[in-house]
């Protein structure tokens, strides 16, 4: 039990830690970009929290739905936009290389996956107790209900039936046309 508390705190600071510094390095990478962009500055602090900020949201998000059993689709592809853009700023104030991509991509990478990891992992849930009682005991068994056949319904003697009413076509007269 203490072994098992002691890895879960550990990996709860590796995730503080990772979080922080990738969080530091994509919200610096965001705000240089958009302030290098002709942007002011607030803005560029505005998109680096509307973007970072979104790709957490969009992952909790997808994790309650999942648990409800509603459609994660397009938060999904959210997700995945909200990450590339993300690490597309990253990768654009990098030194313009492969390696220099590599290395600037590697913050937001590593942080993508810790949060992948800690939203898909099944919180535990100990199993639900058995019952003292039977089952058959859960629930009162429905009970057979007799319906009476139906009676037919009659309309009263008193009523006249009335012969079906013949359209009438008015007398139309004539007209007879003198052709010269």
């Amino acid at each position: 039990m203490i072994r098992e508390r002691a890895e879960s705190g550990v990996r709860v600071l590796i995730l503080l830690v990772v979080g922080t510094m990738a969080g530091a390095a994509a919200f610096t990478h965001v705000h240089d970009l958009t302030v290098a962009h002709g942007q002011p500055d607030w803005i560029g602090w505005a998109n680096a929290v509307a973007v970072e900020l979104m790709a957490i949201y969009l992952g909790l998000e997808i994790r309650a739905r999942r648990r409800t059993g509603r459609p994660v689709g397009l938060v999904g592809v959210l997700l995945i936009a909200f990450a590339l853009l993300s690490l597309a700023a990253q990768v654009a104030e990098a030194e313009p290389s492969v390696w220099g991509w590599i290395v600037a991509a590697v913050p937001s990478l590593a942080f993508l996956a810790l949060v992948k990891v800690v939203l898909s992992s099944a919180p535990t849930t100990a199993p639900a107790p058995e019952p003292d009682q039977p089952q058959g005991d859960w629930y009162d068994e429905p009970q057979p209900v007799e319906l009476a056949p139906p009676t037919p319904v009659m309309p009263p003697a008193s009523v006249a039936v009335l012969p079906p009413i013949k359209a009438i076509q008015p007398n139309r007269p004539q007209v007879v046309g003198i052709i010269r």
